[in-house]
């Protein structure tokens, strides 16, 4: 990993032309990291790839930055979208949660209200802010989408047509019942990714508590979704996220 400074930037990225860095970008460089007018930085902004800067002599307060040169273009969409729709937990867990998603691939985020979901309300600018330090990291060139929450059939009406459902389940759709009922219990989480390569996914993480006995036979019952099973072990929501989003890099995603 490079030892240049990596900073996301709103504006258009074009050789020579300066840039006005915003106040909180502006006193990271020029306080934090104690760069000088000559010192170099890296900046991407979702569109443009990322692009080599050198620091231009300061407006005051306001740092001015020039780009170089383009040092990597922007990719393009070569693999599948993923979404991740979880409840939200506890500040700290749901924190967690946003910014492992995003250093894991996840193009967009929503939170997603449940029958037993409790925490009912989230700070779209605290999850945002996690994202994008989370992206300057982790080497991406593109931030996620992060939608405001939703009760959980908003958010599944909204996803395209194509989309397949992962949905992360250990209980089947009637827990009362032998093998979790008429559909039985979540396939093995490998064999089922296996057979979603090459397709947008959408991956469904329930809150503390897990679904409802409506939700697991509304969610069975839906077209396109795919139960499956992250393992024996009862997971914390967000050991859930992760575990899931990396088995579906690893078998759908750029880790192939």
């Amino acid at each position: 990993m490079s030892s240049i400074p990596r900073l996301f930037v709103s504006a258009l990225l074009e050789p020579s032309v300066p840039l006005r860095l915003e106040e909180d970008a502006s006193k990271y460089l020029m306080r934090v990291m104690r760069l000088s007018p000559g010192d170099r930085l890296r900046t991407f902004n979702g569109l443009n790839g990322e692009w080599l800067c050198e620091l231009g002599p300061p407006e005051g307060k306001t740092a001015i930055i020039i780009p170089v040169e383009q040092t990597r273009e922007q990719m393009s969409a070569d693999t599948p979208h993923l979404a991740l729709l979880f409840a939200p937990v506890k500040k700290a867990e749901t924190d967690f949660i946003v910014e492992k998603a995003t250093e894991l691939g996840a193009r967009s985020i929503q939170p997603v209200i449940t029958q037993f979901t409790q925490t009912r309300t989230v700070r779209l600018d605290r999850f945002n802010k996690i994202a994008l330090e989370a992206a300057e990291q982790t080497e991406r060139l593109d931030l996620p989408e992060i939608s405001d929450l939703v009760v959980l059939e908003e958010a599944l009406a909204q996803l395209d047509d194509d989309t397949a459902l992962i949905f992360c389940d250990e209980a089947g759709e009637d827990e009362s019942k032998p093998w979790g009922g008429e559909f039985g219990r979540a396939g093995a989480a490998l064999s089922v990714l296996d057979s979603l390569k090459d397709r947008s996914a959408a991956i469904l993480i329930g809150p503390e508590g897990g679904f409802s006995q409506d939700e697991r036979q509304f969610l069975r019952s839906r077209a396109d979704t795919y139960p499956i099973s992250l393992g024996p072990r009862i997971l914390r929501a967000e050991t859930a996220v992760v575990s899931a989003l990396t088995l579906w890099q690893a078998v759908c995603g750029d880790w192939t």
